[in-house]
């Protein structure tokens, strides 16, 4: 996991757009040192293309020569544990109507046997594959923090750490948000069966994020901590108004409006829709996430994107768990920002996410290119949305290619078949809708190169490992 590289790309999507025959300096502090555009064969030439930054001079082919670089966005919601459910949540239940709630029961059963060891693994493989997949961070909303009876273990951040240490491992950018969990609905009943692995005291939970911020901190400089809220049905407002102070210029992350049941029992309760309610209670600004946001009405999502918060989506699983279709339309015409999260990580692409938000927009406005501008192109909307958005969920410096910004960074192979031949937007429509995961070649986090050739550098490793936990699990 190197830092202090030089690139050179064919083409790159910078501050600028795009540019051809460009070169760019990594920093040993994992941030861009240089971008510079314009690189001949005979090299950068000091006029005409001015460099954005100081770039040492010398021939450009002493770097690493990559097709396509791209910004590489930020994973916003995850739940690393659940990729060991992935394809095992598809049977039908007795229910009249499979949903959300009889899967959750399912997960539930998982979650009863889940050891710490055994949730290391799992996560150290789902940020793998996250790596794999072109995301360079992830925003962990990790609610599982004691044992399977609701007994704390001794160290009461031990599940935390765990996720830290596959951080560490993986060389993905953490954000980590332990969550606020308390009650089993808006009634306020108590937590009962394995949902007592996820609650906590309001004092016992300042403790908890007072011991990960420390194993936080142990990363690398570009990992940072913040706080989620799990929901209104779990939390009630003196619990949210707690946990958002204990983070007052970190992330704060909270699910919303998910299903339509969750927006039944939030209204009955609290005398208003969760978003809502949100909008006109807990200060919701720049640094809030406002994970799925599915179900709002048309005021709820103008409310959204004047405040400048983040919807953030994860159209696989809000597809796979048949929550609804997010008002992406409306939400970016009155200028709403948005990112993409994994979630249930039951599949793992960032050009599936995007592709999956676009699609459900096309389906159920029976129309083409419906996230796009008049004349622009969908995949560049999509892209340069998501970074942004969930560079700014995560609060993590990033989201372009420009100077000063970590270096979270994704190539493309620009020989692939999907993308041959093609230039600028039609790379970015291509690799959404046709390409996918198996043309990505190498991605950096913070200048960690963690993806050489399509493979984490630690792929075989990782991946044994994870394959001894299924073994045991299953």
């Amino acid at each position: 996991m190197r830092k202090g590289e030089i690139l050179w790309a064919e083409q790159a999507l910078t501050t600028d757009g795009w540019q051809r025959e460009v070169r760019i300096e990594l920093g040993a502090d994992g941030r861009i040192a240089a971008v510079e555009s314009g690189c001949s064969a005979q090299g950068c030439p000091p006029q005409g293309h001015p460099p954005q930054g100081h770039l040492a001079q010398g021939d450009h082919t002493r770097g690493r020569q990559v097709g396509i670089l791209l910004p590489a966005p930020v994973n916003l919601h995850s739940h690393a544990f659940q990729r060991a459910m992935a394809g095992l949540t598809e049977r039908r239940g007795p229910d009249p109507r499979d949903s959300f709630w009889t899967w959750r029961r399912l997960m539930y059963r998982f979650l009863e046997r889940l050891d710490p060891d055994e949730f290391e693994s799992i996560a150290a493989f789902a940020q793998m594959q996250m790596l794999e997949a072109g995301f360079a961070a992830v925003a962990e909303f990790h609610y599982v923090h004691h044992q399977p009876d609701g007994v704390a273990y001794d160290h009461l951040s031990e599940l935390s750490m765990r996720v830290v240490a596959a951080a560490a491992q993986t060389g993905i950018g953490l954000t980590l948000l332990p969550v606020l969990y308390r009650y089993g609905g808006c009634d306020g009943k108590p937590l009962e069966g394995v949902q007592q692995r996820f609650g906590n005291s309001l004092e016992g939970f300042a403790r908890l994020r007072e011991e990960v911020g420390a194993a936080v901190r142990g990363l690398d400089a570009d990992a940072r901590i913040g706080v989620a809220i799990h929901s209104l049905r779990a939390v009630d407002p003196e619990g949210l108004a707690f946990a958002a102070a204990l983070a007052p210029r970190d992330p704060v992350h909270i699910h919303a409006a998910e299903q339509t049941a969750e927006v039944e029992e939030v209204e009955a309760c609290f005398g208003a829709r969760p978003v809502q309610w949100l909008l006109a209670n807990a200060g919701v600004d720049a640094r809030w996430c406002l994970v799925h946001a599915t179900h709002m009405t048309p005021g709820e999502t103008a409310g959204l994107a004047a405040s400048g918060a983040v919807a953030g989506l994860c159209p696989i699983t809000e597809a796979s768990l048949g929550d609804g279709i997010f008002d992406g339309a409306n939400h970016l015409a009155q200028g709403g920002r948005f990112g993409v999260g994994t979630d249930s990580n039951i599949r793992i692409s960032l050009a599936e996410e995007l592709r999956m938000l676009e699609y459900s927009q096309r389906l159920r406005d029976r129309a083409r290119a419906v996230l796009a501008p008049p004349g622009e192109s969908t995949g560049r909307t999509l892209f340069e949305a998501a970074a942004r958005g969930g560079a700014q969920a995560a609060m993590r410096d990033a989201g372009s290619l420009a100077p000063g910004r970590l270096a979270d960074l994704v190539a493309l192979d620009a020989q692939a078949v999907d993308l041959a031949s093609r230039q600028g937007d039609a790379l970015l429509d291509s690799f959404i809708f046709t390409g996918g995961n198996a043309v990505i070649t190498d991605v950096w986090s913070a200048g960690r190169h963690v993806v050489e050739e399509g493979r984490h550098v630690h792929h075989d490793a990782i991946t044994a490992r994870y394959l001894d936990t299924l073994g045991e699990m299953l």
